[in-house]
């Protein structure tokens, strides 16, 4: 069996288009270790089946007296129990490696699809599925693969054996024959009622990962307003419905098991009896009775394997329906009719045209423009863009990268161009590498300091400017503190996970810093400064226009302190720019602009929603901003 080095180079292209073709798919991923389980599963129970045999010879031998027969059943016996034990090891080693083979598939594709479409997959699936998905619902699929092989060769032994003693005793062979089929759809009226259930189970269990998830993510916040026993009560509520759906999955489970043990311990009794009654009519010898009875008490087995694959199955083809309906999710959907409108000949043929390193090599050079809300980020410049909704705000920062991921049942939106060229319409790597989106809630690997600033960069920006653009001093401090092992060196010192050591301001600015010394051609900042207070946050925007100065920068924003630094300040409402101009040009001019950026009830704010962003200083100054 050969060792296959993990994660695969390339998990491959799934078959989406059903649960069960998710499943066909996977099994010909792996189609020569399905085989090689087969044929040692076919041989393990075959020679399992044939042992009876040679005993009821042997039985036969002591009876006529035979020295011969004796030694020639005894050797074939052995013979049997070593082609056995060596084929349940091989088996047993490749059903393992079956198994360990798809989930680490699966693994790799959702982690791939969960790179791909970015902070927008969590708008089509929560965050709690997701988990649930890469984890229990992996342990199913791979479980379900394992027994295909091994269902294969439980029926392909059932029907050898049942050949084998039609040709010897017809009435028993028939029997044989027909008895698994009736004895295994026994369990099928079950497999109804055990998938709803489990079904209800999982969506359960889904929910009760992401309400858990959501309480660790927010175990500061709650500490600090006590608000952890009302968490506490939520949870053990949600755990408890899981239980008690688990507990009623558990009880058609147990019937199920039960019939898969009382169904053949009976149908074993009647061939038995019948092979006694054929015994006592001189029909057949008693090495033959014997090697009957072992041959129909072997069908146990198969029967067994029979009730763990329709087990498997159902609990597989769940698991399989929610790992495609995360696999299934696209960076973009279809435009709806009438959405792809001015430009869309041209931009498909731009796309289509487009060579990816050349798109990055003209970013710098080239204007963003989305063509939904009107704005257009100039070349080399710092553009500001207020807008008073943060949800809007964080879709059109999406949006601007080339990977907005719909909700469901939105209707697709023309993409944002880069220079003319549609972002959608170009590889999501080249996407990427010209327009880079810093997330407003970004996140910290662990490792050290090093390591999360060891990002593909185009060299201009070293680590230590990056950093000190985003005044992270501090934050360095604080590792250097947690890590005596680093020796001072901050860029040794280690980050926990998601930086949970760190205060909310420390994790923002290194995030900040590892955004900055990727230096890419266009990036785009959605609320980069948002949970540090007014004097660093001035201090931030001096240093990201002077460590951006000739590179394209949006940033999302609606403090006066990053404000004053832009170029150009873009005001949304309803989703469109309506009016462009300087800070200090807007506010002294434009009502609807004052009013989101003080947070004055009195000025006319249309169609703005509620601000990430509590009370500032119009020009500036520094009275007011978010604190650590």
């Amino acid at each position: 069996m050969p060792l296959v080095p993990l994660p695969l180079p390339d998990p491959g292209s799934p078959d989406l288009s059903s649960p069960l073709g998710f499943l066909r798919w996977l099994g010909r991923a792996q189609r020569r270790g399905q085989v090689l389980a087969t044929l040692w599963s076919t041989l393990e129970l075959g020679s399992m089946a044939a042992l009876p045999v040679a005993i009821g010879r042997g039985v036969q031998a002591v009876v006529d007296h035979d020295t011969r027969a004796l030694l020639t059943a005894g050797l074939f016996a052995l013979l049997l129990a070593a082609v056995q034990t060596t084929m349940t090891v091989l088996v047993h080693r490749q059903v393992v490696w079956n198994w360990i083979q798809a989930a680490s598939q699966v693994r790799q594709l959702v982690a791939r699809q969960a790179s791909a479409l970015g902070g927008g997959l969590s708008r089509r699936i929560a965050t709690g599925e997701i988990v649930a998905v890469s984890s229990g619902d992996v342990e199913k699929i791979g479980w379900y693969v394992e027994l295909t092989a091994r269902l294969y060769g439980a029926v392909l032994a059932w029907l050898g054996v049942s050949t084998v003693v039609l040709w010897r005793q017809p009435g028993l062979g028939l029997a044989v024959l027909l008895g698994v089929p009736v004895l295994a759809a026994a369990v099928w009226p079950l497999l109804g009622p055990f998938e709803r259930r489990y079904t209800e189970q999982r969506a359960l269990g889904g929910k009760a990962s992401e309400l858990a998830a959501d309480t660790v993510a927010g175990l500061r916040v709650l500490r600090g307003i006590g608000g952890e026993e009302l968490f506490l009560r939520r949870y053990r509520a949600a755990s408890q419905r899981v239980r008690a759906a688990a507990v009623r999955t558990a009880r058609t489970w147990a019937v199920m098991q039960a019939q898969e043990v009382l169904l053949p311990g009976l149908f074993v009794i009647g061939v038995t009896w019948y092979g006694a009654r054929l015994a006592l009519d001189g029909a057949i010898g008693v090495g033959e009775l014997i090697a009957v009875y072992g041959a129909t008490a072997f069908l146990a087995a198969p029967l067994r394997v029979i009730g763990e694959a329709a087990h498997a199955w159902s609990v597989a083809r769940v698991s399989a329906g929610r790992a495609v309906k995360v696999l299934s999710l696209t960076r973009d959907d279809a435009p709806a009719d009438g959405v792809q409108a001015e430009g869309a000949a041209a931009d498909g043929a731009a796309g289509a045209a487009a060579d990816g390193a050349e798109l990055v090599r003209r970013a710098s050079r080239s204007d963003l423009h989305d063509p939904v809300s009107g704005l257009t980020a100039r070349a080399g410049r710092l553009t500001a863009v207020v807008c008073g909704d943060p949800d809007a705000a964080g879709e059109l920062a999406a949006r601007l990268g080339g990977w907005p991921v719909l909700a469901e049942g939105e209707a697709a939106k023309p993409s944002a161009r880069l220079g003319g060229v549609a972002l959608d319409g170009v590889p999501l790597a080249t996407a990427r590498a010209a327009v880079l989106v810093h997330d407003k809630e970004p996140v910290l690997l662990s490792g050290t300091l090093a390591e999360l600033l060891d990002v593909p960069r185009s060299g201009r920006v070293d680590p230590a400017e990056a950093l000190a653009a985003a005044r992270a001093q501090d934050a360095l401090e604080a590792l250097v503190d947690g890590s005596p092992e680093c020796a001072g060196d901050p860029m040794g010192a280690r980050i926990t996970e998601r930086g949970r050591s760190l205060s909310g301001g420390q994790r923002q600015r290194l995030a900040l810093a590892r955004s900055l010394v990727a230096d890419p051609p266009v990036l785009v900042l959605d609320e980069p400064t948002s949970a540090v207070d007014a004097h660093t946050e001035s201090r931030i925007a001096a240093g990201l226009r002077e460590l951006r100065s000739g590179r394209t920068t949006v940033v999302f924003a609606t403090s006066p302190l990053l404000l004053d630094q832009a170029d150009t300040v873009l005001l949304l409402q309803q989703g469109r720019v309506a009016a462009s101009g300087t800070h200090r040009e807007l506010m002294t001019g434009e009502p609807r602009y004052r009013a989101v950026v003080t947070r004055d009830e009195n000025e006319p704010v249309a169609g703005a929603g509620p601000v990430a962003r509590p009370a500032a200083d119009p020009v500036g100054s520094g009275l007011a901003g978010g604190a650590e």
